[in-house]
């Protein structure tokens, strides 16, 4: 990185910025599990010195805080060691659908779609709408939005899969419990390098005028945008920005992460899915939580974690539930590492 050439090559430098950043940690726990085993072996050293019984009981206590310390850096340092998801670091394309339930449905999409919008506040990200397809009872049928920041792909992976919510709708005379659904997918944004689209051969652009019941994400002017993937038939639009090229530009990216998708998924089914059973395989036909209303439960069924603080996850507290199945996902990975 002091190379003045390097310096002189911004995508270098920032490949190796980026690099750098990820061994650091490892680096400095490493370097501290060297200082700990060194003042381990002399704290073992002073406890078998049968001349100062006060002195080798004072080393018996540092010996066992000692190990304790040294065996919490040696876990750390085996996570670090694992192969990092090279999608990880990357920005995501967010896509919420209203699943089983009707307005009910719709009405959970969009409160799916605000919770990922405040925690991605939270995260200090940038949260971009797409494109919205708003239902009649002021919910949402369908949603894509853009998402960029830190490790985005990271944090916001395992929430792919349908998400259900129980609860009594304003509508129900009776009181009685209705169970919803919705689809959430999380795509990792496709660098140009990864996929190579050939735009006047591969794609199809239509130009229309926004339509639906309105709301203020509908934008009506004849700059929406449909690009159609001639050779799978991917379709997306997008209509949230009154420019033509910026609606083209967003489509693009959606477009883009959806055939990365595809691409990932083909490669993974032809791959024996060591760890499928520990939280799931991310598929979004598998159902992933469930938000119960009535009882301020929400539980996640890949990791088996409930907590009962509803009210605050649906405002975007998910820390909680994505430190959970990040450790879960960990756990499962080092057990795999150590099969073979």
């Amino acid at each position: 990185m002091a190379d003045p050439e390097v310096a002189g090559r911004p995508d270098a430098y920032r490949e190796l910025a980026t690099r750098y950043a990820e061994l650091q940690p490892l680096v400095e726990a490493s370097r501290k599990l060297v200082r700990v085993r060194k003042d381990l072996g002399a704290a073992r050293e002073l406890a078998a010195d049968e001349a100062d019984a006060e002195l080798a009981a004072l080393a018996r206590t540092e010996t066992s805080e000692l190990e304790a310390e040294r065996d919490r850096l040696e876990s750390e340092i085996r996570s670090l060691l694992l192969p990092r998801d090279p999608s990880d670091g990357k920005n995501v394309v967010l896509e919420v659908r209203a699943g089983t339930g009707g307005g009910e449905a719709s009405l959970f999409a969009a409160e799916l779609l605000r919770m990922y919008e405040r925690y991605a506040e939270a995260q200090a990200w940038t949260f971009e709408l797409v494109d919205v397809s708003e239902s009649e009872v002021g919910g949402v049928r369908e949603a894509i939005a853009n998402i960029s920041g830190k490790d985005v792909y990271a944090r916001l992976k395992f929430e792919s899969g349908v998400h259900r919510v129980q609860r009594v709708p304003e509508t129900e005379s009776q009181g009685r419990v209705h169970t919803s659904a919705a689809t959430v997918a999380i795509l990792p944004e496709a660098e140009e390098l990864e996929l190579e689209i050939d735009e006047s051969k591969e794609l199809r652009l239509d130009s229309y005028s926004a339509s639906g019941p309105g709301g203020q994400h509908v934008n009506r002017t004849a700059s929406a945008v449909r690009i159609t993937h001639i050779p799978t038939g991917i379709v997306v639009q997008c209509q949230d920005e009154k420019s033509w090229h910026k609606n083209k530009a967003k489509a693009l990216k959606v477009l883009r992460a959806r055939l990365l998708d595809r691409l990932i998924g083909e490669r993974q089914r032809k791959e024996v899915l060591e760890r499928r059973g520990q939280i799931g395989s991310g598929d979004r036909s598998e159902k992933v939580r469930t938000y119960n209303f009535p009882q301020s439960r929400v539980t996640d069924h890949r990791i088996g974690l409930t907590l009962h603080r509803l009210e605050q996850i649906v405002a975007g507290e998910l820390d909680e539930l994505i430190d959970a199945l990040a450790a879960a996902d960990q756990s499962a990975r080092l057990r795999s590492e150590a099969g073979r």
